[in-house]
């Protein structure tokens, strides 16, 4: 379906790609993984002719028909099913003929249009067109307003349902599940999974992938690495590789040390001198391995406020929504710290209006609001993004916060989120909406909350920076409440959920597969795409089979461990950064022991009282040490147990 050889690519005087050669096979579909600026939003340009390569070529099978996912639209006065059946070409240009023949009177051309018309299934596009839009979340009544009246998440929407609309052989979609909620992901998913041509999409959603992936292409030091299966088999196949890398790369650099040594004894010796040689020119030869670098540039925290009250915040006899309009009635919900709530619930149900009541922001119409007297909030929306000045830099976002905090403590606050040096000082204006987003999230642990109010925050997040952040969750010990469609951040930071749903927040007595199949009997889509024909199912389609096939009382139990399991792993990780503080402080202090024992003077008669204390010190710090050590490893180890029990 698509082959690519030898194939080298530049943007901006920088490679991207180097002699990379891939082949994918008709009917795959492949996810495309690799950190930003690595190129995988050129590779789509390549692909759709927008960019030559300085090298190689780029092939597909004639009459390869490209369908993809625009990243902007504007504003328009097409409605939005005019505006999604424009993504037919065929369609489109058929409509034109017919009407330019009916202009003519020409009858012959009029009946072979209409004939082709036909073959096209012309007569269920406008239905073909509202199903893709009501998957995608719009209501009925949004089908004939103007492009223009919508947001600009919502356009993103359309112009998905667009690409979705194109006849295609080879499908591209950067970034398809951005500004989706949970019920659009789940409905994507298995209209992918049905999708007769061969898919190449760029994604950071671990569930998604694994749902929808056959293959996997890792953007990887400029070259292009081809996994079978979905995101879960590529971690394995890729952890394997790394270690098989690392060990090579120790092999070689013993063979290294040992031919460097060779060279130095001999080189100056006349009868070893051309062997010597001999040996620096194996050096030069020698095609260097690289040290299997994994290492996520992400490691942050969120602050525990100083002070937490019981509870945190409650509503009761609430109703919630805008202006005289209703959408909620009848909230009787309660924060406690440690509280971990996922919301879930249709589009448009009124997660956002109950997020709002939350923060008392003006959606509560009636009840009572009651916050404890210790109550921090941190929030994060999208929106929240806008209201970032865009002509400050990170550090002063947070030194507005606190001016009297040190340069030094702002800055390695901030190296957290890999924002290091220039790039920590620079206005945020030609950021990234992924960095502006890190920006936001780093203000908000900034200031300690005590309860994070979270809707949708991996929005434009990289795979790094979402574990990152599913981590620095783990280990908050406040109230949660998240709005997300990464199913893995929810399954790996969250307790329990409550559903927004038919006017009402009540507590939900499922997990994620169960919403799932609460969706599907809720919505019946009225047409589908293509079934395509698969010899066998994918790895990750077992898997999920295999979840379903559990019963609600296995998934119960199985939630409630997992819960018990990450309630276990808090004091465990605690332990383990405070022995690492204590190793780390014992061996400063053994240091400037060892550093006084060097003092000659110490050795003098004069100095026979202070020796002895000395040594005595050195012995008791080594013994301290040598403890801290022991217990530090007991204690990575029971973490290393219950994370892989967690995992399992």
């Amino acid at each position: 379906m698509l082959t690519i050889t030898d194939l080298s690519l530049q943007r901006g005087g920088v490679w991207l790609l180097e002699n990379v050669s891939l082949t994918v096979q008709p009917g795959q579909r492949v996810a495309i993984v690799g950190a930003n600026g690595a190129g995988k939003s050129s590779l789509f340009q390549l692909l759709l002719g927008h960019l030559a390569p300085e090298q190689g070529s780029v092939s597909l099978p004639g009459g390869c028909r490209i369908a993809h996912m625009a990243q902007e639209v504007e504003a328009s006065q097409r409605s939005a099913r005019d505006f999604v059946l424009d993504g037919d070409f065929e369609l489109r240009r058929m409509e034109r003929e017919l009407a330019d023949a009916e202009a003519r009177d020409d009858h012959h051309a009029i009946a072979r249009l209409h004939g082709e018309l036909d073959v096209h299934e012309a007569w269920s596009a406008p239905r073909r067109a509202d199903s893709l839009l009501r998957g995608l979340g719009f209501a009925d009544s949004d089908v004939g307003r103007p492009v223009s009246a919508f947001s600009g998440g919502w356009r993103i929407r359309l112009n998905l349902a667009q690409a979705l609309m194109r006849p295609s052989d080879l499908l591209l979609l950067d970034e398809p599940t951005n500004h989706l909620d949970l019920d659009a992901c789940l409905w994507l998913e298995n209209w992918l999974r049905r999708y007769p041509g061969t898919l190449l999409f760029i994604s950071h959603d671990r569930d998604f992938m694994d749902r929808v992936a056959t293959h996997l292409v890792h953007f990887d030091n400029k070259k292009l690495e081809l996994y079978t299966g979905n995101y879960s088999a590529f971690e394995v196949q890729r952890s394997e590789r790394l270690a098989q890398q690392q060990s090579n790369y120790e092999r070689q650099q013993a063979r290294i040390a040992e031919i460097q040594r060779f060279i130095d004894r001999f080189k100056a010796k006349a009868t070893k001198a051309r062997q010597a040689q001999s040996r620096v020119k194996a050096l030069e030869r020698m095609e260097r391995i690289a040290p299997a670098h994994v290492d996520s540039p992400f490691t942050f925290e969120f602050p525990m406020a100083d002070k937490v009250s019981n509870p945190l915040l409650s509503i009761r006899n609430g109703v919630a929504g805008h202006g005289q309009t209703a959408i909620l009635n009848n909230i009787n919900v309660t924060l406690l710290p440690g509280s971990r709530i996922g919301l879930l619930g249709p589009n448009g149900a009124g997660k956002s209006t109950f997020m709002d009541a939350l923060r008392g922001t003006g959606t509560l119409l009636s009840g009572e609001r009651t916050c404890g007297e210790h109550l921090a909030t941190g929030y994060f929306a999208q929106h929240q993004l806008e209201a970032l000045d865009l002509d400050a830099s990170p550090f002063l976002h947070l030194q507005r916060l606190s001016p009297r905090a040190s340069e030094q403590s702002v800055r390695n606050f901030l190296g957290g989120f890999d924002f290091h040096g220039d790039e920590a000082l620079s206005p945020i204006r030609s950021f990234s909406g992924g960095e502006k987003a890190r920006v936001a999230l780093a203000v908000i642990a900034w200031q300690k909350p005590n309860l994070l109010l979270l809707d949708e925050p991996t929005n434009h997040l990289d795979l790094e920076m979402r574990q990152a952040l599913t981590m620095a969750l783990q280990n908050f010990d406040g109230a949660i409440v998240v709005v997300s469609h990464d199913r893995h951040l929810l399954r790996n930071t969250v307790d329990e959920f409550w559903l927004v749903s038919d006017g009402t927040v009540q507590e939900y007595d499922g997990d994620l597969e169960d919403y799932e199949r609460w969706l599907a009997d809720r919505r019946k889509d009225e047409d589908e795409p293509p079934k395509r024909q698969v010899a066998e199912d994918s790895e990750a389609e077992k898997k999920a089979g295999s979840a379903q096939a559990l019963t609600a009382e296995e998934r119960k139990a199985r939630k409630r461990q997992e819960a018990e399991l990450r309630q276990k792993l808090s004091p465990w990780r605690k332990k383990q950064v405070s022995l690492e503080a204590r190793m780390d402080q014992l061996q400063q202090q053994l240091a400037g022991v060892e550093a006084s024992l060097g003092d000659p003077a110490v050795y003098e008669d004069s100095g026979k009282v202070r020796l002895k204390a000395l040594l005595a010190e050195q012995t008791e710090l080594k013994r301290a040490l040598e403890e801290a050590e022991a217990e530090w490893l007991e204690v990575s180890e029971t973490l290393e147990n219950l994370e892989a029990e967690l995992a399992g």
